[in-house]
């Protein structure tokens, strides 16, 4: 591995195939409520080698990253290989048939392309600069909606056409999966681009603007989904995921009255209309918001952050609602695998009585400098306390 950009370690023994067969087992279990235990995910990416020191000697940066193809092809790669060897969770290990990489915006795409300045501040993840002061809030209206291909999103196009398919890796064939045309939603989106605080004060001092900004973002969402929908051949989704972390800032009233509407449009626009089983990714407190958007966005599933009171909102949502939560980024970052169990095991005995639909997952998006123990403490957990006793009848 001497022409690898990271220090991975050498890659362990493990009967990968055992593994493998549990985790599809579980997901099985899982499509028909019949699991015989709550599955686990990860939500990490490649920010788990470059922003730690310990794989990354290099220094190799998240402007290299983003900016030139061949990095962001051989860093995914590596990562691949590193998640697969050592990071346990329910999905499969060990070497692949075939090597899967995607296109990676981060959460700086969509103000990219808007026109907002990406930031690059050393060792951590990349940021964009507010573009639309007081002094200038009307700017976009004036350059109309951009090009679905334009900015950052056309350095993704051509990183796709160069390695969607065609190269190998430690003599495995790889190739880049249609992804990297979703939305971090309307009221995220403008946070990004007015200021979290500025925008929030829009709504109550210039409601008509901050209407006006909402809808454009939404539109220009819209029109950008379809349109890469359209470039991969992909079919018209009935259903759809979507995230607006933001919405935490917002009452439930106020989530309501200004934003609920563009994410029903934003639903309307990008799918065939027949879904009735959205889902949503929010992070932070927004738990409050998660009945109304069931009600009235056909969301039936909730991938959660921190802080979350997991058995309480199971009770909440009822048993037909998938939520996927657990231990706090934190604790894994920082805790001892005893601290982590214990947790895991609190949060699995707290969830197991009240539904089939729990899924574990960090809350949320695993840090660089986790220990590996820790991962493994939390997946060993839950093959351990999240056994259902006994299969439905």
């Amino acid at each position: 591995m001497d022409d690898f950009l990271f220090a991975i370690p050498p890659l362990p023994s493990a009967d990968w195939e055992r593994h493998n067969q549990e985790q599809r087992q579980v997901w099985e279990g899982f499509s028909r409520g019949a699991q015989s235990r709550v599955p686990m995910i990860l939500g990490v990416n490649p920010r788990f080698l470059l922003c730690d020191r310990r794989y990354n000697p290099r220094g190799v940066t998240f402007r290299e990253y983003m900016t030139d193809p061949e990095v962001m092809w051989r860093v995914q790669r590596e990562f691949a290989l590193f998640a697969r060897h050592f990071l346990p969770y329910d999905h499969e290990m060990g070497m692949p048939e075939e090597w899967h990489i995607y296109l990676d915006p981060q959460n700086v795409g969509e103000a990219a392309w808007f026109g907002a300045e990406v930031l690059y501040p050393d060792g951590d993840v990349p940021d964009t600069r507010p573009l639309l002061g007081d002094d200038n809030k009307g700017m976009l209206f004036e350059k109309g909606l951009p090009d679905p291909f334009g900015g950052l999103y056309g350095h993704l196009r051509d990183f796709y056409e160069k390695y969607a398919a065609g190269w190998t890796f430690l003599g495995r064939p790889g190739v880049c999966d249609p992804s990297g045309f979703g939305t971090d939603g309307p009221f995220t989106v403008a946070c990004n681009l007015r200021g979290a605080a500025e925008f929030c004060m829009d709504l109550y001092l210039d409601p008509d603007y901050a209407q006006e900004l909402l809808e454009f973002i939404t539109q220009a969402t819209i029109r950008r989904m379809n349109a890469w929908n359209a470039y991969f051949g992909q079919p018209v989704p009935d259903n759809f995921w979507f995230a607006d972390d933001s919405i935490a800032l917002l009452s439930t009233e106020d989530y309501e009255r200004f934003v609920l509407p563009f994410h029903q449009k934003l639903i309307a626009g990008v799918t065939s209309g027949k879904g009735r089983n959205h889902t949503i990714h929010l992070c932070g407190d927004a738990s409050r918001h998660f009945r109304l958007i069931c009600d009235r966005l056909h969301v039936t599933a909730f991938d959660t952050g921190y802080p979350i009171q997991h058995g309480k909102l199971m009770r909440e949502l009822g048993p037909e609602v998938t939520v996927q939560g657990g231990p706090p980024v934190a604790l894994l970052q920082n805790g001892t695998p005893e601290r982590v169990t214990a947790e895991t095991r609190r949060i699995l005995e707290e969830v197991l009585p009240c539904t089939r639909r729990f899924i574990l997952r960090e809350a949320n998006n695993l840090p660089p400098g986790t220990p590996l123990a820790n991962v493994a403490a939390m997946y060993e957990a839950a093959r351990r306390y999240g056994r259902y006793e006994r299969q439905p009848d």
